[in-house]
């Protein structure tokens, strides 16, 4: 069945790794008739590892740091003062720059009254383009040892603004942290994966405070459930958060999300599973948009 189309953005965040977000995010993508996936998790993106995507394209992302003449530096400190990061420091006649706790601001080049500073690009990962059949899939990686990958994330963010009639499907980093934040800003809708333990309602405590911070409607898809009891299920009935659905503990869902394969896209239950999950999202979002179910 085929509905109306629309944009949306729904990001999909969960407390902690390894509770379904790249599970969920990937599928519901893919059950979707044309869509965006957007990988956030830019320290440890694997969302392209079940896609698969074809017509790669690589763009390099830098961020500007400040770089220092020392033929024109007088030792006046006033970027020293200035930088509330401790990013720069005078030491033994000489300026020294942090970079990698630099904040790319711009202001100790603005105050600098010898123009002795100047900015140059630090490349501090990229972002990786390409297609897999109805997903056009763009996935931010940051490079081992850099501090800090929301200039990577802010460009993806900037991306799905671009893309017109297309669901955004945002797999956010794991936690709470500014990464994290910065992937749900521009969400329309945000999804709360979590699992059915009281170790599963910590973690789902913590994006749920998130969320409400900053305002955004949102819902709990509970994963990996059995029969017993869950906690996590309480935990929603208590706070009145809307439970968009349950994804049950699979073993043959397991085994293809191991293997690296789009549940469903191989598996006709799982299609239906996914599609349904869409569907109750879509409504809760208020929105319209294309499916292939």
């Amino acid at each position: 069945m085929v509905v109306g189309t629309g944009k949306v953005n729904i990001a999909v965040l969960s407390g902690k790794g390894g509770t379904g977000k790249t599970l969920l995010a990937v599928n519901l993508a893919a059950v979707a008739q044309s869509s965006v996936y957007i990988d956030c998790d830019v320290e440890e993106p694997n969302g392209h590892l079940f896609f698969k995507p074809l017509e790669v394209e690589n763009e390099d992302i830098a961020i500007k740091v400040p770089t220092v003449d020392d033929r024109f530096c007088n030792g006046c400190r006033i970027c020293v003062d200035f930088c509330k990061f401790n990013a720069l420091a005078y030491i033994d006649g000489k300026l020294i720059i942090f970079q990698d706790i630099c904040h790319s601001c711009g202001g100790c080049l603005l105050l600098c009254p010898e123009y002795a500073l100047t900015e140059r690009d630090k490349y501090i990962g990229k972002i990786v383009r390409g297609t897999s059949e109805n997903v056009t899939v763009h996935t931010g990686v940051l490079n081992i040892g850099e501090p800090s990958g929301t200039p990577i994330i802010k460009n993806l963010i900037a991306e799905s603004a671009l893309m017109k009639d297309k669901p955004v499907f945002i797999d956010c980093p794991p936690g709470s942290a500014c990464f994290v934040m910065e992937s749900i800003k521009d969400a329309d809708y945000c999804i709360l994966v979590a699992e059915p333990t009281r170790f599963g309602v910590h973690n789902l405590s913590m994006v749920w405070e998130l969320v409400k911070l900053f305002n955004k409607p949102h819902g709990v898809i509970l994963n990996k459930c059995l029969d017993s009891e869950n906690p996590s299920e309480h935990f929603c009935s208590e706070n009145n958060i809307a439970i968009l659905g349950k994804i049950p503990f699979d073993y043959e869902l397991g085994t293809l999300n191991s293997n690296g394969l789009v549940a469903s896209r191989v598996n006709e239950k799982y299609h239906d599973l996914f599609s349904s999950l869409l569907h109750q999202v879509i409504k809760e979002v208020g929105h319209e948009t294309t499916l292939d179910t």
